[in-house]
């Protein structure tokens, strides 16, 4: 996996997700802010910079469900998959590398693919 450490401005949702094995570094703190979080709106990086996730609400639970199976089909496309949790009216959508440890390009390209699923 090549990391681009430049701050040009790609179409996330362009990209494709590639397998990590590990063996790379995480992104770094300044690539994350710079390149990355103002590509995926909405999405919060942890105190660590290891994960980034966000939240939804929904109506109700048929809702929630919904929204969480169009994330799992964007994932398995993908073969990146992120941690999910659900119930009545919320989503919290966790994402990070487990090869790494931390974030890669490909934590990105899946948020910004899940924040095209209309809600």
């Amino acid at each position: 996996m090549q990391i681009n450490s430049g701050t040009d401005m790609e179409d996330l949702t362009q990209k494709k997700c590639v397998a990590c094995e590990g063996g790379i570094p995480a992104l770094s703190k300044e690539i994350i802010e710079k390149k990355y979080l103002p590509q995926t709106k909405g999405w919060q990086v942890s105190e660590d910079y290891k994960k980034i996730s966000k939240d939804y609400k929904f109506k109700n639970f048929m809702e929630a469900i919904s929204f969480v199976n169009k994330v799992g089909e964007i994932a398995e496309e993908e073969n990146h998959h992120p941690d999910i949790t659900f119930g009545w009216g919320y989503c919290k959508i966790a994402l990070y590398t487990h090869a790494v440890k931390g974030l890669t390009e490909n934590d990105f390209i899946l948020a910004a693919k899940i924040n095209e699923i209309k809600t």
